[in-house]
């Protein structure tokens, strides 16, 4: 049974749509361990439009399970991680326009800027992760990093429009995993999973964490954090 990983990052946003102080993500994330989960996700981006510096240092206060930040690679935000010093870090591409993230890092495009926000995130006890695409020169540039564990990015399949489409991206992560695992890596995967399409992903062997946030947080607006949660855990057990 792979662990459970929240993203809290869309209890920020319904906080900023009226600027104001709730709901609070801190509290979310302790509801959330109480719930079971084994990780709690945020993403502070650039431009701040959820999870801000205050939740981010409260978070690492207060979270008894284990924080995982998903970051850029810029100097900025590398600069903020490590003297919050997360449990973990896990590098994200990331542009000012997108809704949410629209794909994997491209590890062999921007390989020296990755080392060197590595370097950083190492020295100071980070453990780090690179949020990939389910390609073979990705996973193997990864590798050549020696980084801790690659999140294989899952969105093609969760968006895929047919049956075809998905059983085919189905078999692009299972690949992906399997490749990973033979070269010694951790590996996690997330993005765009549901209650609907998770457990497909779940029973790939080797995968150790699923990062699941919007749809979670969606369903709890209709059933509560806590049996939104404790629902997910019972689909990838």
């Amino acid at each position: 049974m792979p662990k459970l990983g929240i993203n809290i990052d869309h209890i920020a946003t319904i906080r900023e749509a009226r600027h104001t102080v709730e709901p609070d993500p801190v509290w979310a994330a302790s509801i959330c361990e109480l719930a079971g989960c084994h990780s709690i996700v945020i993403h502070l981006r650039q431009d701040r439009r959820h999870i801000n510096d205050r939740d981010l240092e409260i978070l690492r206060k207060t979270v008894r399970t284990r924080l995982n930040l998903e970051m850029s690679i810029l100097s900025e935000i590398v600069s903020i991680a490590c003297k919050v010093r997360p449990d973990q870090a896990t590098l994200v591409p990331e542009k000012r326009a997108e809704l949410t993230t629209e794909g994997g890092l491209d590890v062999c495009r921007y390989k020296g800027k990755v080392a060197t926000a590595l370097r950083r995130l190492k020295r100071r006890g980070i453990l780090v992760s690179l949020f990939v695409d389910p390609n073979q020169k990705q996973i193997a540039a990864s590798k050549d990093l020696n980084i801790d564990s690659v999140e294989i990015h899952t969105g093609l399949y969760a968006n895929a429009k047919n049956e075809i489409k998905r059983r085919s991206e189905l078999d692009r992560i299972r690949e992906a995993v399997q490749q990973a695992t033979e070269l010694g890596l951790r590996v996690n995967a997330g993005h765009g999973l549901t209650y609907q399409n998770v457990r497909d992903v779940a029973l790939i062997s080797s995968v150790e964490e699923l990062n699941i946030g919007h749809s979670i947080i969606s369903r709890s607006v209709l059933v509560g954090l806590d049996r939104a949660v404790r629902e997910m855990l019972t689909l990838i057990s």
